[in-house]
């Protein structure tokens, strides 16, 4: 689930915009709602999230649009 955040003039990660399953949908509601300039695309280390930041023009901080990964779950083997 990609989840949409906009700068509340605190944090960067204040007010939530909206959630979505696409990447493309969510950067869409961000330009609509955010006016950035630019985007940065970070992937970690640790496969566990990934985070697109929005800025502005010279550079200042808008929001940014953030994926938590989960891991699958294996499952249990049936009782006989």
């Amino acid at each position: 689930m990609w989840k949409v955040y906009k700068w509340d003039g605190r944090y960067i990660q204040g007010e939530l915009i909206g959630s979505h399953t696409t990447e493309k949908a969510a950067l869409k509601k961000a330009e609509k709602e955010i006016g950035h300039t630019k985007t940065e695309k970070v992937e970690d280390k640790t496969p566990k999230e990934i985070l697109i930041w929005l800025d502005g023009e010279n550079g200042n901080p808008m929001g940014v649009i953030i994926k938590k990964n989960k891991k699958a779950r294996a499952k249990k083997a049936p009782k006989n």
